[in-house]
Order: C-alpha cells, then sequence, then structure tokens
C-alpha cells in the first residue's frame, strides 16, 4: 500500500499539466480530488501504522509557511474580522457585521482549496521520499512529465493548420501542448529541463580519464551505450519544445540561470564530476545553438528585439496594480481576487484581457498582502542556499545532482516570475513546490539510505 501511494503521488504529477495546465476550476478540481484521496490513504496507513503520519522535522521549512498561508486565507474569509481590523488599524470603518478580509470569497475560498491540497502533497513528498530510490524515481517522474509535453507540444506545432485533440484548441504558431498559454509551457518545461540536467550531472563520471587511447574508445563506447544518452536526447527534445514555445523571458530565464549555476558549480562543486564542463558547454552550444537555429531560436531572438515598453501592456498592468498595494498593502484583496478586485484600479481599456498582473511577486502581494508574499518568497530563497549548500558541501552524486537541477529550476522561477504569472498555473505550483521539497531533502537525507 505504500508503494502504491508513493506512485499515485507520481501519476498526479504527469496528470497535473495534462487538462490545461489545470488552468480551469474543474481541472485544478480533479487534481484536489486526487491529492486529497491519496491523503485519505495516507491516514489510513499511518492509522495502522505502516508509516507515520508526521513528515521528518526538517520538512516544517517548507510546511510551516503553506500552514501559515492556509491560516490566513482561512482569516480572509472569516466574516466580521474586515470590521474588527478596521477599528483596530483605524482605517475606513467597515460597519457590516458580515464583511469579510477579502473582497471575493469565493475566489479565496478556491485558492484555499488549492493551497491546502498543496500543502497535503508536499506532506506526503516528505513522508514517502526517504531514501535514494525514491528520490531518483521522483526526479524521473518529472523529467518523463517535460518529456510528454515536449512530444506533445513539438508535434502540434509541427502540423500546420491543426488543432488540439483532445481539447480542440486552435493551432498557433508558438507551441503550447496542453497549456493554455505558451509562456506557461516554457515555465513547466523549463522547470523538467532543470531536474533533468541535475540528474544528468549526477551521473556524470568520477573518475580521471584514461590516457590510453584503447580506454577512451571503450569508455565512449559506454556512454554512447549508456542511460545517460537516453537522458541527453530526451532533454534536447524538451530544448526543442522550449524553442518553440518562442517565450522570451522563458528561455532567458532558463539559460542565465544554467549560466549561474555552471559557474558556482565549477568552482565550488564538490567531487567535481570529469566531464561537468563539457556537458554544460554542450547545452549553450549544441542545444541552443545549432538545435536552436534548426528550430528557430532566431525568432526568440526577434521578439527579444523587438520588445519595448510601449508596445507592451503588461508594465501598465503591474504599474496599475501597485495601489492596491498600497491601498491593502497588510491585509491583500483577497487571495485568487486579482481578477476581480483588478477591475475598479483599472484606469483604462488594456489592448488584451488580463486576469492576473503577469508578475507573481506584485500578484501576491496584492491578494495575500505583503508580509505573507515576503514569507513565501524568504523560503524560495532558503530552499536555494540549502541546494547550493548541498552542491557545495555533499558527497553522494544523486543528492548533489538533484540539488544542482533545483537551484536552476528556482532561479529560472525568481527570473520569470517578474514578467509572468506561471504560479497561478495549479500544475506549475504543484510541480515547483515538489522541486523546492526535493532541494531540502537531498539536503537532509542520509547517504546510507539507498533501499
Amino acid at each position: 500500500m505504500r508503494t502504491f501511494l508513493f506512485y499515485f503521488l507520481l501519476v498526479i504529477i504527469i496528470y497535473a499539466p495534462i487538462p490545461l495546465g489545470a488552468n480551469r476550476i474543474w481541472a485544478s478540481s480533479s487534481i484536489e480530488f486526487l491529492i486529497f484521496l491519496a491523503f485519505i490513504g495516507h491516514l489510513f496507513l499511518s492509522f495502522k501504522n505502516d508509516i507515520p503520519l508526521f513528515p521528518p522535522r526538517f520538512a516544517k521549512l517548507i510546511l510551516v509557511p503553506l500552514v501559515l498561508t492556509l491560516v490566513w486565507l482561512l482569516i480572509q474569509m472569516t466574516p466580521g474580522l474586515a470590521t474588527l481590523l478596521s477599528r483596530s488599524t483605524h482605517e475606513n470603518i467597515n460597519e457590516n457585521i458580515n464583511a469579510t478580509l477579502s473582497l471575493d470569497p469565493s475566489l479565496t475560498h478556491i485558492m484555499f482549496l488549492k493551497t491546502l491540497a498543496f500543502t497535503a502533497f508536499v506532506w506526503m513528498i516528505f513522508c514517502y521520499v526517504v531514501n535514494q530510490s525514491t528520490l531518483k524515481r521522483l526526479a524521473f517522474t518529472i523529467i518523463v512529465t517535460g518529456l510528454l509535453q515536449a512530444l506533445y507540444a513539438i508535434w502540434l506545432n509541427l502540423n500546420d493548420n491543426s488543432a488540439s485533440p483532445i481539447f480542440n484548441f486552435s493551432y498557433t504558431n508558438r507551441a503550447n501542448g496542453s497549456f493554455v498559454y505558451a509562456n506557461q509551457l516554457a515555465n513547466y518545461i523549463a522547470l523538467c529541463l532543470s531536474i533533468g540536467i541535475g540528474i544528468l550531472v549526477s551521473q556524470l563520471s568520477l573518475s580521471a580519464a584514461s590516457s590510453r587511447l584503447k580506454q577512451r574508445v571503450r569508455d565512449l563506447a559506454k556512454a554512447l551505450l549508456s542511460p545517460k544518452m537516453i537522458i541527453r536526447l530526451t532533454l534536447i527534445i524538451m530544448i526543442i519544445a522550449l524553442i518553440l514555445t518562442r517565450s522570451r523571458m522563458g528561455n532567458s530565464a532558463f539559460f542565465i540561470a544554467l549560466a549561474t549555476v555552471s559557474l558556482y558549480g565549477f568552482f565550488q562543486y564538490k567531487r567535481k564530476p570529469r566531464n561537468l564542463r563539457l556537458l554544460i558547454i554542450s547545452f549553450f552550444v549544441v542545444d541552443m545553438i545549432l538545435v536552436g537555429s534548426i528550430f528557430g531560436i532566431e525568432k526568440v531572438k526577434e521578439r527579444l528585439i523587438e520588445t519595448s515598453l510601449s508596445s507592451e501592456t503588461r508594465d501598465e498592468v503591474v504599474r496599475d496594480s501597485l495601489p492596491m498595494i498600497q491601498d491593502y498593502w497588510l491585509t491583500g484583496t483577497g487571495g485568487g481576487s486579482f481578477y476581480s478586485s483588478f477591475q475598479s484600479y483599472q484606469p483604462e481599456y488594456y489592448s488584451g484581457f488580463y486576469d492576473h498582473a503577469h508578475n507573481d511577486y506584485i500578484q501576491f502581494m496584492a491578494e495575500i498582502g505583503v508580509p505573507i508574499t515576503l514569507m513565501l518568497g524568504a523560503m524560495m530563497l532558503y530552499c536555494l542556499w540549502i541546494a547550493l549548500a548541498t552542491v557545495r558541501k555533499r558527497r553522494t552524486p544523486l543528492y548533489q545532482g538533484v540539488a544542482f537541477g533545483c537551484s536552476i529550476a528556482i532561479i529560472h522561477m525568481l527570473l520569470h516570475s517578474t514578467v509572468d504569472f506561471s504560479l497561478q498555473s495549479p500544475a506549475i505550483a504543484l510541480l515547483f513546490l515538489t522541486i523546492l521539497s526535493m532541494s531540502v531533502i537531498a539536503h537532509h537525507l542520509s547517504s546510507r539510505s539507498r533501499k
């Protein structure tokens, strides 16, 4: 039963992006249902004493901020607290006894259920990923889901004038896979790529290269026939899909994050793998230049060059969202309420429809307040710090490799969130929380835990 629940969690990861990136209420509800079903099974196992109910202590680094966020969302939905807080802070007093801190309690309730499901999922990840074997299977699951999304996106994109076979979405010149929004596919693929690179780094040889030609040829043949080559081909396919999204920040943030962590690894990596430098160079030379030139990296470059503040309205959305933060910096307008709250702050009609701020930092501060947003940001930065420390200090190749990939993923998300709303997609949020959990797990697991 324990093994079944672990694999059920892996199935949820693969399933999450398939129904439109879970960016519809019915789709996110289906994920929540599966997670709650798995958590009931976890409670049953705990009742039978087959597995501890609570995760290890180091899980509190992620679970405590998530639980506090849940509590705050609950407070935002509670009737009467708006009047009490208004009187205590000498703000505009709301005499409605049933008033809530959330300007749209129904949307806050939806976000509360999502956050509750995410918290339960992270809880179970810490309970079931307890050794090298389960950590490696979790990492390979992320690679598999990235490969599936990449293949689907490439197939749709290279079939002109086609529509998606499941939801019948019209073809566009930007790959979006099963996501509605191409930039969200780019973010999802980049996260999966990061973990794939980490796993590939963990499988690099630590021994020195032989000076004998015969041995070098033998080593090359082994490398070509080893699982490393399959992973490398998988990463090339995902990079092709990333390029086909034509996402400016999606591509830029990923390669900036890869370059940053690679430079750190060159100087700080404990027991540096023999071909680490060659592998990283291949991502920029083979993947970005050679493969990219075939699949249209020039179009991404053109979009970057043509980008201007006069042609973009995202900056106007961010600008017009700042008064919301000024008015509700402490309490927020309510989790998930940006869609309905922003309309009263929008001074003019934009060229496009904006139900998100196109900046995760701005949207979180507007919806749940500055203090909770700073707490969640500190959690992300701490996970990055602990992942970089794992790369520097640990000797187990798997833990180092996973931490290497997690570092790339976190830096990528920190950059991409400045211009997009990827964390508003439940599938991406679920995957990113899993990666944050992996960074903590790789740091704390015992090197002896192989079974």
